[in-house]
């Protein structure tokens, strides 16, 4: 079998073999900027998703092995066979989810790519095979509950009035305000530093109506800008939560929301990860009792991250496309899917034509 290392990183070392072509002497200016390019080729995907994706290589990999199969060079007609096995598995693994089985194909990609090969999802033995697995198993997507406004404010109200409170209190309320997503909450910075796992800043402007904070975010498609306007109150305003958790934890550079000390008394140089935002929902949502018509872990199961982003879908009564920029979708169609309790015939097309 070919050598290939099952549970690295395609990252690391594949950009450590970008060099000068063997027929170019050396010299220190042509030496900087090899490893300069070798920077710029770790920094082409996030951290989150080449851990996804050398996750996706292993469990290819070991699959390979318990068949005696080779994962190198790519074979479309293996590839075909561990997807089927992916969508129906003849053991007691669970069948994976056709977006899973998607996002496994997306990783060999890359993980090929990194390694010299070329993976064609187009041909027969995948695109075939893969069509058939979307007709068969493909459903609407399970949405998560939003959290709406009278839930942020039942929930922000379960939290402490300490160091660690009043961070939780202005995460919640920037995440939501903003649209944000988990991993985007915790990437930002206290102003434009581009510390490490950095995806954006906050600034806090003046201007009419109080002023508000600018949050410049990062994407996969480029630089976007979020405007959160001061709420109607301090309780309940983000842009308050978010100067007294600056204020109190001293933070006037570098990551904006942190890990805190066991005592509670000083804010660390931590990083908080996105993880924290899942569980601080999951707490609070039990504490502030939401949806006591349902068991405890299933109502926990309905709430996650995304709940932010549908809540603010959901709850702000403006134009359509407002929305959409604040959460940063390329289409109304898929700000629509997070609006939970959105008119659905407030435009009604059949009046409109004459009928």
């Amino acid at each position: 079998m070919a050598e290939y290392k099952s549970g690295s990183a395609p990252s690391q070392e594949k950009t450590d073999e970008i060099a000068l072509p063997a027929a170019v002497a050396g010299s220190g200016t042509l030496d900087r900027l090899v490893e300069t390019a070798r920077n710029y080729a770790r920094a082409a995907a996030s951290e989150n998703t080449l851990k996804a994706y050398a996750k996706d290589w292993a469990q290819f990999t070991r699959w390979c092995l318990r068949r005696g199969a080779d994962p190198l060079p790519p074979a479309p007609e293996l590839i075909g066979l561990y997807i089927a096995d992916l969508a129906a598995p003849a053991g007691k693994a669970p069948a994976l989810a056709v977006s899973s089985i998607e996002r496994r194909l997306s990783g060999l990609s890359w993980s090929y790519a990194q390694r010299g090969f070329a993976l064609d999802r187009k041909n027969r033995h995948i695109a075939t095979v893969l069509a058939g697995i979307r007709r068969k198993h493909a459903r609407p997507p399970v949405q998560k509950e939003a959290i709406l406004p009278e839930d942020i404010r039942a929930m922000i109200a379960t939290l402490p009035h300490d160091l660690r409170g009043l961070r939780d209190r202005a995460l919640l309320l920037i995440g939501f305000a903003g649209g944000l997503r988990r991993s985007e909450i915790v990437s930002l910075d206290h102003g434009k530093d581009d510390t490490p796992g950095s995806g954006g800043w906050v600034e806090i402007l003046a201007g009419t109506d109080g002023g508000g904070a600018l949050i410049r975010l990062r994407g996969k498609t480029g630089w976007r800008e979020v405007e959160i306007g001061r709420g109607s109150g301090p309780q309940t305003c983000p842009v308050h939560a978010l100067e007294q958790w600056l204020h109190f934890a001293r933070i006037d550079f570098g990551p904006l929301f942190v890990a805190v000390t066991r005592d509670g008394r000083r804010a660390t140089d931590s990083r908080l990860s996105d993880k924290h935002v899942a569980r601080l929902i999951k707490a609070c949502v039990r504490a502030a009792g939401l949806r006591p018509d349902l068991p405890e872990a299933e109502r926990l199961r309905l709430y996650s991250g995304h709940s932010l982003r549908a809540g603010l879908a959901s709850s702000a009564d403006v134009d359509e496309r407002y929305v959409q920029k604040q959460l940063g979708h390329a289409s109304a169609e898929m700000t629509r899917r997070y609006q939970r309790r959105r008119d659905r015939f407030r435009v009604n097309l059949t009046k409109a034509a004459g009928l």
